[in-house]
């Protein structure tokens, strides 16, 4: 990992994108495979399990409005697959994708750039839409980002541990529709006014994960890095992830610089604690406060 951190100013001035909580569903993992080899006597105590042994996780993306630009962080899982399909995740709750936008007002046309952390169903499904018979991007006058590294590992020769993940229909819409582009793989790169992205490869290739400036904090969109508040101990990581050494030694230079520099963690998959901060302990970095982000 790049030594490169992210200063405590803007990449090009202001102090600060408006951004809004874009919830998009809830729906259900094995608890197991959430928390890999750690005891499920541990980790229920902080993320329950239903009687088959199924954790509730969000899928909450966040939606930035930086300058001229409104720049969606992932899109859930979406809504075009079969009931066959979803009747695997358990998916429940009010909310949607569609029906968030439109709570603060504003549609998919409004969409400038939809900013995908990774290609996993659960991130990218709500990208691509279907239209009578045809997949189209769901957000039509938006531009599409990833990186060159994510894309290859994703879609030339998906591994078996993460091709069940890879779905061609949330993918090549995205490629022939000519509107996807690549972000540099560089740690701190800018990609907005007011958001850096940084990479990691533990869960899977190039994950990005952006850091945004809002009302004077640094607010770290952790994504799958730190799936939920139950998983700030450091060998608390998924079955999920490709590379799990990896992982953690990540989550633990990622915490140890979100702990230098006041980070507000803003979690994707945490079904009740949306954002929180950070205190050392004796046990190791853990949670201070948690919040939502409308508190800030």
């Amino acid at each position: 990992m790049s030594n490169n951190t992210s200063s405590s100013t803007p990449p090009s001035g202001g102090w600060g994108a408006e951004l809004f909580v874009i919830n998009t569903g809830l729906f259900k993992l094995d608890g197991g495979a959430m928390f890999g080899v750690v005891p499920k006597t541990i980790w229920s105590k902080t993320n329950p399990a239903d009687e088959q042994n199924l954790c509730t996780l969000a899928m909450r993306c966040l939606l930035v409005k930086d300058e001229d630009r409104l720049i969606l962080i992932d899109t859930g899982i979406g809504n075009k697959q079969s009931e066959k399909f979803f009747s695997y995740y358990y998916l429940h709750g009010d909310d949607t994708l569609q029906s968030s936008l439109a709570a603060h007002g504003f549609t998919p046309d409004d969409i400038t750039d939809v900013f995908l952390t990774h290609l996993h169903l659960d991130h990218v499904g709500g990208a691509v839409v279907k239209d009578g018979e045809t997949l189209r991007p769901a957000f039509p006058n938006a531009t599409y980002w990833t990186n060159e590294k994510h894309w290859q590992w994703a879609t030339e020769n998906p591994n078996d541990r993460e091709k069940a993940s890879y779905l061609t229909e949330n993918l090549l819409p995205l490629k022939e529709s000519g509107r996807l582009k690549f972000v540099e793989v560089q740690n701190g790169i800018p990609f907005s006014a007011n958001m850096q992205v940084f990479f990691v490869s533990g869960h899977t290739e190039a994950m990005m994960l952006p850091l945004l400036h809002y009302k004077n904090n640094l607010v770290f969109y952790v994504a799958d890095l730190i799936p939920t508040a139950g998983h700030l101990p450091i060998p608390y990581v998924a079955a999920y992830d490709s590379f799990p050494l990896q992982a953690m030694n990540e989550k633990r230079a990622y915490l140890q610089q979100a702990l230098d520099k006041e980070y507000i963690l803003f979690f994707e998959h945490d079904a009740v604690n949306e954002c929180c901060t950070l205190q050392q302990t004796e046990k190791g970095i853990r949670v201070k406060d948690v919040f939502k982000l409308t508190d800030i």
